[in-house]
């Protein structure tokens, strides 16, 4: 049976590293679905931006600086969530970074550490976090989406810290799933490849290939992105896309390297 559902204007959804790229257009769309959108980073100037951006717009959105990768800062920003509106319906677990690509021996682990603090303990940190809250509230229950990466099934060469770090979080996704049944909380995962923003628009002038070969690849517009985890998020908690993979047609996923 369906769970009481939360009214459209009462949603509350929660993106992380919101201020550019993907977290910035994906807190844009779930802010043009009617949610009440908290947009998270470690900077507050593009948050506040965005903020007055929506505000123009009749949209309601809140800034908070987070350092995913610190357990009191995710705290005090799901305790002012709370304080703020007394639950949570979707979070966007999207702040995440890479390391140089370069051969692992010539990695320091302060860089491969960098990278596993953030993108694996930062997304549990703040799922464990969305978790608790969608437990206790009432009704009960919320949606997670992790911003996984197609190197959670597949990498390229010389990125050992992030395609380990996106198979841990393919792993999470699948554990929060089976988790969060008993408490009507869903978990899913967005798998992106080549989607244009500030960071990666240099791999349209050339990306290191599986067979040394160095070569410009397509790319897909971020909004793409977004609209993918807009879809997601607005639906009911009796039905999950568990994996989707939102990719540049074209570009060296499928298909022999």
């Amino acid at each position: 049976m369906e769970s009481k559902a939360v009214s459209q204007a009462d949603r509350v959804a929660l993106v992380t590293g919101a201020g550019s790229g993907i977290g910035r257009a994906t807190a844009n769309r779930l802010l043009d679905d009617g949610f009440r959108v908290v947009v998270a980073g470690r900077r507050m100037e593009p948050l506040a931006v965005l903020v007055e951006e929506a505000r123009a717009r009749g949209r309601e959105a809140l800034a908070v600086t987070v350092d995913v990768r610190d357990a009191a800062s995710v705290e005090a920003l799901f305790a002012t969530i709370e304080a703020t509106y007394g639950r949570l319906d979707v979070l966007f677990n999207n702040a995440g970074i890479n390391a140089p690509a370069i051969p692992m021996d010539e990695l320091d682990v302060a860089q491969w550490q960098n990278v596993i603090d953030t993108n694996v303990t930062g997304v549990f940190l703040c799922a464990r976090a969305a978790f608790a809250l969608m437990r206790r509230q009432s009704p009960q229950g919320g949606r997670i989406i992790n911003n996984g990466s197609i190197s959670a099934h597949a990498p390229r060469p010389f990125t050992a810290p992030y395609t380990a770090s996106k198979h841990a979080v393919l792993g999470l996704t699948k554990s929060i799933a089976l988790d969060g049944r008993a408490f009507n909380i869903v978990c899913s995962q967005i798998d992106i490849g080549n989607a244009l923003t500030e960071l990666s628009a240099r791999m349209q002038k050339g990306v290191l290939q599986a067979n040394g070969t160095v070569a410009p690849e397509p790319m897909v517009d971020a909004r793409h992105v977004a609209d993918a985890v807009g879809y997601i998020a607005g639906l009911p908690l009796s039905a999950n896309v568990l994996n989707m993979t939102v990719m540049a047609s074209n570009m060296p996923f499928v298909g022999r390297g």
